[in-house]
């Protein structure tokens, strides 16, 4: 079974180089979402919950390296595939318990304003998107 360190190495290679929307290294983002989760499966799926969607890591891939099927299927819930509308991905992830529990963390780190120099009217939209992602993952919208 791959380990917590695994899945850290997988997200570091998988989002080097890439930074997020306020310019900062994009690795910083899952590590922080780590943090916020409590237990093992969970902290490791918070670890990987973006490497299918932002890089060549695949779902199989990460089974050959070990990584439990609930961990995987936590990890494809969570991946927002192509053209896919941004709420649907948010209701998948909201059906698996352990996507459910990391994406309110994922979603509680990129609504954090101290990390966003001036809040501009692009970040205010994509914060209310994200204030609805959290209604629909906590049953309180459809």
């Amino acid at each position: 079974m791959a380990t917590i360190e695994r899945a850290r190495a997988i997200a570091g290679s998988a989002h080097a180089g890439q930074v997020d929307k306020a310019g900062a290294d994009y690795i910083t983002h899952p590590l922080r979402v780590c943090d916020a989760i409590i237990g093992e499966e969970a902290r490791i799926v918070a670890l990987l919950h973006d490497v299918v969607e932002d890089s060549d890591w695949t779902l199989q891939g990460l089974r050959e390296e070990g990584f439990s099927d609930t961990v995987v299927d936590a990890v494809e819930a969570l991946t927002h595939r192509a053209g896919e509308d941004y709420f649907d991905a948010v209701r998948r992830a909201r059906a698996n318990d352990l996507a459910r529990a990391v994406k309110l963390a994922d979603l509680a780190d990129n609504s954090d304003r101290t990390r966003l120099g001036t809040v501009t009217a692009d970040d205010e939209r994509r914060l209310m998107r994200y204030a609805e992602a959290r209604a629909i993952i906590l049953g309180d919208a459809t």
